[in-house]
């Protein structure tokens, strides 16, 4: 696989998007703080504590350099206002990643998940050069669904109780796309015993 040294800029019809800065911390806060983006999520905690945001953003540069995971800032191209963030975790043995966002209150039931999703995606093909892109979503959640449908992932799978949130279990939904079946893209050449992957990849 191939991995930039600093992390890419995506830009898309109506976003930017970028690496998190300090800067973006009270921002994060206050988006991510609210308890109905919480609950639609299986990590952001509610109440979001104070200095959180802060510690998350110091560990995306070390967390990308180890190609561990690569985090975005989603923003509005033309005003510059943090919308939310996405992130592909990267499981680079079995070249492939899990996509996971949130977007703040204010700016849901707009597209814009499902437009920084598909750049991600796309990035995650065509500069990473990853086989597969997954993601899941709680079943309560339906609205994440079609995020990543619209996006161009297709439902794979129910899972129920597999997941844990605040004391109480909930069912999981699961949703994926291979590199074969995005768009325009060159294939990866296989991977032989003995031989190293692709240099190229």
């Amino acid at each position: 696989m191939n991995f930039p040294t600093a992390i890419p800029l995506l830009k898309t019809p109506r976003l930017r998007l970028r690496p998190f800065v300090a800067a973006d911390a009270s921002e994060v806060q206050r988006l991510a703080g609210d308890r109905q983006v919480a609950e639609t999520t299986a990590s952001l905690p509610h109440p979001y504590p104070d200095g959180a945001a802060e510690a998350w953003i110091g560990t995306h540069a070390a967390k990308w350099h180890a190609h561990e995971e690569l985090i975005f800032a989603i923003t509005l191209k033309n005003t510059g206002q943090l919308l939310g963030s996405i992130s592909l975790v990267l499981l680079t043995a079995d070249s492939k990643a899990e996509l996971g966002y949130w977007v703040g209150l204010p700016y849901w039931n707009q597209g814009f998940a499902s437009e920084a999703a598909q750049a991600v995606i796309d990035c995650g093909f065509r500069t990473l050069g990853l086989n597969r892109i997954q993601a899941h979503h709680l079943a309560s959640n339906s609205a994440s669904g079609r995020v990543m449908e619209k996006a161009g992932m297709s439902r794979e799978g129910r899972s129920p109780q597999a997941l844990r949130k605040e004391g109480k279990f909930h069912d999981t939904i699961f949703y994926g796309v291979l590199r074969s079946d995005w768009p325009d893209l060159p294939e990866l050449a296989p991977v032989i015993p003995g031989l190293p992957a692709n240099p190229s990849l």
